[in-house]
């Protein structure tokens, strides 16, 4: 039989069993209960084990996952209380605090309503430079709208003395510039203020215009990094005097690694700002 120190085996218990069998009838019905009780407990513990095994698999498998929401999760927050700080604070009780003097207090009802919180979950920033405006509000949804998006507009192309386009108004919005004409088609590439996407403007009718925006023209790299259960994403930008500019992104999934790439864009580059697609490149 086994030492007192190690967990008794099938062949262990076994001979137990017999040996209980020529014990006195009074003696071996109690060390028959005693034994059915073990018996009991050893089948319990085999269940909880199996249990926490199955549980430990399934985290394992949900990790990764887990772990770049989370990742994420701090980058967002971050970037949301630097924002307070930096620029000061509108809280839902409409007070506000002093840049870069007293921190302000946030409670939960501050974290629901904020919409610069809800803004930099979404993976958006504030743009660097003002968007155009639709009848004198900012336009924000055409900066944001996807390529295969067209929207009707009333529209008009400005032309000089000798009938060359020099701009167009789009929505009482004076400031587009154009770019390249295909007078046979009544069409024109424009962009605003010579920053962000461009578009093409075809007129119809009149007024009445299609305003379509241009596919990417460009193509960039990100390279992503594995590191454990984490993830790390870096832009790589070629230089005018062919050198390459490597550009750390605070990212920890592909979604919002674009996202931050289009922002470094806008910021740094609003020429090309929306005219780039972004191809991953793994390490």
């Amino acid at each position: 039989m086994s030492h007192l120190d190690t967990p008794l085996d099938a062949d262990d218990l076994m001979m137990i069993t017999e040996r209980i069998g020529k014990l006195p009838a009074a003696e071996a019905e109690w060390v028959s209960v005693l034994l059915q009780e073990l018996l009991r407990a050893r089948t319990r513990e085999a269940e909880l084990l199996a249990g926490e095994a199955t549980l430990r698999r399934e985290t394992e498998a949900h990790s990764a996952e887990l772990d770049d929401h989370l990742a994420q999760l701090a980058l967002d927050t971050a970037e949301w209380l630097k924002t307070l700080w930096n620029v000061g604070y509108m809280g839902a009780g409409n007070f506000r605090a002093d840049p870069r003097s007293t921190f302000p207090s946030i409670d939960l009802e501050d974290v629901r309503k904020s919409s610069l919180f809800a803004r930099i979950r979404q993976g958006k920033h504030a743009l660097p430079f003002a968007p155009p405006t639709r009848q004198g509000l900012p336009w924000h949804e055409l900066l944001e709208c996807q390529a295969e998006q067209t929207h009707t507009v009333n529209a008009e192309v400005i032309r000089d003395e000798e009938d060359l386009p020099i701009g167009a108004i789009i929505e009482a919005c004076a400031e587009w510039q154009i770019i390249e004409e295909d007078a046979g088609q009544q069409e024109f590439i424009v962009q605003y203020q010579g920053k962000g996407p461009r578009y093409r403007l075809r007129l119809t009718d009149g007024t009445t215009a299609r305003l379509h925006r241009e596919p990417p023209s460009m193509t960039r790299k990100i390279h992503l990094q594995g590191h454990g259960s984490f993830h790390s994403y870096t832009l790589e930008w070629p230089e005018a005097d062919d050198r390459k500019q490597f550009v750390p992104l605070r990212a920890a999934t592909w979604a919002r690694a674009e996202s931050e790439a289009e922002h470094w864009l806008a910021t740094t580059h609003p020429e090309v700002y929306g005219q780039v697609r972004f191809e991953v490149c793994e390490q």
